[in-house]
């Protein structure tokens, strides 16, 4: 069976937000070491924070390394707690431009298209992963109108394109402190970096086994 790809993203800073745990979150996540992601080959890229960086990017990334699955993350700094995406909505905010002071005039994504997309019943198998670590993760039903969904939906999107990725998932983490000191023992509240890893860990093994059983099937649903 071939391998899985899995294309790992996060964001960088952005206004209201100088330090962005996802980009080292997707540092490390590509550089683990761990048996069952040994046949996975795992291709790293923050985004900036703009809406054009998304619509160049992404398409770029997806035709050079062709991958199997999304696994996204942004940062939601006002949840203390780690949310993975069920679905995103078919809007754009008007109130906040992208870090390069770019508005969007349409308060659409996709004019005539749905209002909301799913990224599919995957985002229930990836929710237990993520509590299996004992961190604290709930499913979310409102990935946003800024960038996160912007990516969300342009995700969703390539997976229904012609040989485009078959899964897609978006995740949100809390601000975290930057140490990296161990997190859990003797703390009764908070996320740490630590924490982000563990959770990341597993969300990566289990995506990479529903791409393996999505390539084998030939179908992406059930897979819970």
């Amino acid at each position: 069976m071939t391998a899985p790809r899995i294309l790992v993203t996060g964001f960088g800073p952005f206004p209201g937000a100088p330090f962005n745990p996802t980009e080292r979150l997707v540092a490390r996540l590509v550089r683990l070491r761990r048996p069952a992601l040994d046949d996975v080959a795992r291709i790293g890229h923050v985004f900036p924070v703009t809406y054009g960086a998304i619509d160049r990017e992404l398409p770029m990334l997806i035709a050079a390394h062709r991958p199997d699955a999304l696994l996204m993350f942004g940062l939601a700094s006002r949840t203390p707690f780690i949310r993975v995406e069920t679905r995103v909505r078919n809007a754009v905010t008007q109130i906040w431009p992208d870090a390069e002071h770019t508005r969007i005039g349409n308060r659409m994504i996709a004019a005539g298209a749905d209002s909301t997309r799913r990224f599919g019943p995957h985002t229930a198998r990836l929710l237990r992963a993520a509590q299996t670590t004992g961190v604290d993760a709930r499913a979310s039903l409102n990935a946003g109108i800024y960038l996160c969904n912007y990516l969300g939906w342009r995700a969703i999107e390539a997976t229904r394109a012609p040989n485009g990725p078959r899964l897609a998932a978006f995740i949100h983490v809390p601000l975290v402190p930057r140490t990296t000191a161990n997190p859990r023992k003797g703390r009764s509240t908070g996320v740490t970096f630590a924490d982000l890893v563990e959770a990341g860990e597993a969300l990566l093994m289990n995506m990479a086994m529903l791409a393996r059983r999505a390539a084998r099937d030939g179908r992406v649903i059930d897979l819970v």
